[in-house]
């Protein structure tokens, strides 16, 4: 559903920005508006990048392509447009994803033929979590395959955080960044 105000409701930091701050945003990453409001507070800022470097690292149990999987499926399930359209445009190329699997992230189901097993295990149980926050023996035991043990706590984990994070850009009414587009865009 899409969100009804143009105006975030914490407006995001403009530069020119002081050292703390500038050094906050420099562990996050670029300069998009997220990464802004969290600046305000220095501290947290510091705390979600330290957070992010491990799960966005080769530290992490998943792929890019496994990582990638769950958070746009789990954004797209929550309705996030600003983190959907932020992950498309940065990662969706280093995973592989093909046209059709976006479209299908974004609309479809873990059934659709454009999946392997391996994708279609985490899938289902991004699906599952976001619909029962549990998972049942046989989605944990096809996800396990797919994935490993480790993979799997660091699944449950990134859908956990994408949840939040989804909460977070639709409650502050974070617009599209400049290069993005909706889950329902072409």
């Amino acid at each position: 559903m899409p969100l009804k105000s143009k105006q975030p409701r914490i407006a995001p930091l403009k530069p020119p920005f002081d050292a703390e701050t500038a050094e906050a945003l420099d562990r996050l990453g670029p300069p998009i508006a997220l990464f802004r409001v969290w600046a305000r507070r220095p501290e947290l800022a510091k705390g979600v990048a330290g957070w992010g470097r491990y799960y966005f690292s080769r530290e992490s149990a998943l792929t890019v392509r496994q990582r990638e999987l769950v958070i746009d499926r789990t954004t797209a399930l929550c309705g996030a447009d600003y983190e959907w359209g932020v992950h498309i445009a940065t990662f969706a190329e280093k995973a592989g994803l093909r046209e059709e699997q976006i479209r299908s992230l974004a609309a479809g189901s873990p059934d659709d033929v454009c999946w392997d097993a391996g994708d279609r295990a985490i899938l289902k149980a991004v699906d599952e979590l976001h619909v029962t926050h549990d998972l049942a023996d046989g989605t944990w035991a096809d996800l396990e395959t797919a994935v490993g043990e480790d993979g799997v706590l660091d699944l449950l984990l990134v859908c956990g955080w994408y949840h939040a994070i989804s909460f977070t850009v639709r409650a502050l009414r974070l617009p599209l960044e400049p290069g993005t587009a909706r889950p329902d865009s072409p």
